[in-house]
């Protein structure tokens, strides 16, 4: 028999806004957090809980007791009210998480907004600031150990820059070692309270204005991870990293946000800043193992770990590779780009579902695993193939099709 006050509390989930967990957009919340009067659901509850009770109380709808209290206190407030407090400045170019998004973000939107209050206290974002600088681990680009490296953001410069300790401090058993025992590398933030002696030449100089940085806690294997893809000499690179500190690596992943956007406004001041916050980083499209052949009848299938970032598809060896093997530019489909698909097989006992990708240049024979697999590689390719050129998108190409293989690089901010 359903109480008085469990039916108040569904009568409050029909209201506008609280249909919807007030966090991460997910239907139909089961949960509330009483105290800050929001309904949520199941995945923030838990952040919620591990936040601890004196800044968020949590209960389920339905099988937890309500005191009388505690609804009014949900009568009262509900996601619009607590949306409007606790997201009051969000600065345009924090990423606000949807469900499917990787923990680390729901989990640092959720602290960032009721343990931290960022959006209630601007001086608190850091991450605005136009620079950082800090310690992450960062894999090697010949091997798959992680090292230490500091990495140093300057909007001003648009790099982001990397150098590795001396060699005396660079063991994980020496003296960095015993100082992560003590500091569990938190303290390493953003400030140099913790002065560890480094080389001054930095190792490697990242265009601010040619990077993409993703979360990719699946691909790397740490909660709190990002890989960094960018343009040099000609070819995409990739850099992962992480921290053990997530808020730590959710600040950087917003201060290289927040310097783009920047950038992008001194660029092009005309320009409306909703379309600047389309051109900011974004995850990629899809990743997967597909098998791909060669331009003769005699090559064959080989499986290759297949990267959609924006307009470029990259194939690797494996999926940490530091750079891919080769890279495809999809254009728009009114210059000679189309996808064709068959179900007459190809020959590959692995993947026997095949589609081609047919540039200008050449048609690619690509084949997926399983049916699933196959549609949803057409379906993204698909929707990029309709999407328009920018000038960013022709500029990439351009650089792509040439094959520089000079360090000067071409700012993909330029209008041409």
């Amino acid at each position: 028999m359903v109480d008085h006050n469990e039916k108040i509390l569904q009568e409050l989930l029909k209201k506008p806004g609280n249909q919807v967990c007030a966090d991460c957009g997910a239907e139909d919340p089961d949960w509330a957090s009483y105290n800050l009067g929001i309904f949520i659901c199941m995945r923030c509850a838990s952040i919620h809980r591990g936040m601890g009770a004196h800044i968020s109380k949590v209960k389920h709808l339905e099988l937890d007791r309500w005191e009388d209290s505690q609804v009014h206190r949900m009568k009262e407030v509900g996601n619009v009210a607590a949306r409007n407090k606790y997201e009051d400045r969000v600065p345009p170019c924090y990423r606000r998480p949807a469900k499917s998004d990787p923990q680390v973000l729901i989990e640092q939107w959720i602290r960032a907004k009721y343990e931290r209050e960022e959006f209630c206290h601007p001086e608190r974002q850091s991450y605005l600031s136009g620079s950082m600088e800090g310690f992450l681990m960062k894999r090697g680009k010949e091997d798959s150990r992680y090292q230490l490296r500091k990495f140093v953001l300057n909007e001003n410069e648009d790099t982001l820059k990397y150098q590795r300790p001396t060699d005396a401090c660079s063991g994980a058993t020496g003296c960095l070692g015993r100082l992560f025992n003590r500091l569990r590398l938190k303290n390493y933030r953003l400030s140099g309270r913790y002065h560890v002696k480094e080389n001054k030449e930095p190792k490697g100089i990242l265009k601010l204005s040619e990077l993409n940085v993703s979360f990719a806690p699946a691909k790397i294997g740490h909660m709190n991870s990002m890989q960094l893809t960018f343009m040099k000499e000609g070819s995409t690179r990739h850099i992962y990293v992480y921290h053990e500190d997530a808020e730590v690596i959710n600040c950087w992943y917003t201060a290289i946000r927040c310097a783009k956007l920047h950038l992008l406004q001194v660029a092009f001041p005309s320009t409306p800043q909703s379309d600047l916050l389309q051109r900011l980083p974004k995850d990629f499209a899809r990743e997967g193992w597909l098998w791909k052949t060669g331009p003769r009848a005699s090559d064959v299938h080989r499986r290759r770990w297949f990267t959609l970032d924006n307009r470029k598809l990259m194939y690797h060896d494996e999926p940490l590779d530091a750079y891919p093997k080769g890279e495809i530019f999809i254009g728009h489909e009114s210059t000679g780009y189309h996808i064709k698909v068959s179900n007459t097989g190809n020959g590959c006992k692995e993947a026997r579902f095949p589609f081609y990708l047919v540039t200008p240049e050449r048609t690619f024979c690509l084949a997926a695993a399983t049916h699933e697999d196959r549609a949803g590689w057409l379906t993204v390719i698909q929707h990029t193939l309709k999407r328009p050129l920018t000038p960013q998108d022709s500029t990439i190409e351009a650089t792509l099709v040439r094959k520089r293989t000079t360090s000067n690089s071409i700012s993909i901010f330029s209008g041409r």
